[in-house]
């Protein structure tokens, strides 16, 4: 192995790892202050994600240990419909009236 082709090597690697970390920097995120304009906004891998947890946490809320996929779907349509016209409203505050006495 040539030196320089050694520096360019370990150059690499080091820019690797530097960069690698970086992109792997926690994110946390307040859910109950998520409003529905955020909601909204938010790129599809995203708000799946957040609908998952959301779904997840209120069937925990409700002690629901099974998941109706159909439901679901419906269920994350209605959340967009209702923040559509609640922007500036949380998603968790139109999700606590939606299953209150549930």
């Amino acid at each position: 192995m040539t030196m320089q082709f050694s520096v360019k090597l370990a150059s690499l690697a080091l820019a690797t790892c530097f960069f690698g970390s970086a992109a792997n920097a926690q994110v946390t995120i307040e859910m109950r202050k998520v409003t529905c304009a955020q909601y909204l906004a938010m790129a599809p891998f995203e708000a799946a994600a957040f609908s998952a947890w959301m779904s997840g946490w209120y069937s925990y809320q409700v002690r629901k240990t099974y998941v109706d996929l159909v439901a679901y779907k419906q269920n994350v349509r209605n959340v967009k419909d209702w923040c559509k016209y609640h922007q500036n409203e949380t998603v968790m505050s139109g999700l606590d009236k939606a299953t209150a006495g549930q």
